[in-house]
């Protein structure tokens, strides 16, 4: 539900922020939004207050997800293509895999790193090809990249502050925490430009603060407090190639062969990489 969820998030934003709608706008208002049913949902059910420590890593997880990953990707989607996007961010099942590897200290084997490196590789070789070449890579790969890390540090310090808090109350945490940040940002991007849109661009961003910077995570962060976070992840190998599905279903961009190769290759590098986590020297052998 989660990945589902998720999956609309690079083709709405590129529909949001195509001739619309600014980039910081898009990456802090949809924060606000979400930060608003946050802060109700949680004086509604009176939640308990996180501890000190638990403040610091909510600021870890609101500097991942809530501000670096949409920001970063709300710039990148301006110029580069949703299914260009989808592509580049197929690294992220393996990118968290990696922090729950460091950061809840999952054994794995050294073939797994082989595999989550040459993922890395795959996806700077599809963008170099895409824009004729590694010469020809764009300011968007690299925001695009920054994004993937900045969501795989979230999404692991996450799941596991989901165990101790709760999955919702986390990202609801999460976005109070960083509502006044978000809040001046968006008075920022109001102030330096009129933010003019379609009835359709305003629909996309909606859905942007409403479901992808909110409703999602419940079932996501759920999924990664079960666990173990390192298998769970991979789940969202399908994200990519539903995120292509619908740039091509709802904004006709057509499917290249380059994006078909590209987008194959990355998730064949982190399903190895998660077949190496399990059957490897590090994990456990699994049927």
């Amino acid at each position: 539900m989660g990945v589902t969820a998720f999956s609309f998030t690079v083709p709405f934003t590129r529909v949001a922020a195509h001739d619309g709608l600014s980039p910081l706008f898009i990456g802090a208002g949809r924060a606000v939004i979400a930060a608003v049913l946050a802060a109700a949902a949680l004086a509604v059910t009176r939640q308990a207050r996180p501890t000190g420590r638990q403040w610091l890593r909510l600021a870890v997880v609101a500097a991942g997800v809530v501000a670096g990953f949409p920001l970063l990707t709300s710039y990148a989607l301006r110029t580069a293509p949703a299914s260009h996007g989808a592509v580049v961010v197929g690294l992220l099942p393996a990118a968290t895999a990696a922090v729950a590897v460091l950061r809840g200290k999952e054994r794995v084997s050294r073939t797994f790193w082989v595999f989550a490196a040459l993922g890395a590789v795959a996806v700077v070789g599809f963008a170099g090809v895409r824009g004729g070449g590694l010469g020809g890579l764009h300011g968007s790969d690299a925001l695009l990249v920054g994004a993937v890390v900045a969501a795989a540090v979230g999404y692991g310090e996450g799941g596991l502050l989901a165990r101790e808090l709760g999955s919702w109350q986390t990202i609801c945490w999460a976005l109070v925490l960083s509502a006044p940040l978000m809040l001046a940002l968006t008075l920022v991007a109001v102030l330096e430009e009129p933010q003019t849109a379609t009835g359709l661009q305003w629909l996309a961003f909606a859905y942007l603060g409403v479901v992808s910077m909110y409703l999602g995570f419940f079932a996501w962060y759920r999924g990664l407090a079960i666990g173990p976070m390192a298998e769970v992840s991979q789940v969202q190998l399908v994200q990519p190639v539903l995120s292509i599905l619908w740039a091509t279903l709802l904004l006709g961009e057509p499917v290249t062969r380059p994006t078909v190769l590209g987008g194959l290759f990355v998730i064949a590098c982190a399903c190895l990489a998660v077949r190496a986590r399990f059957r490897g020297e590090g994990g456990p052998a699994r049927g």
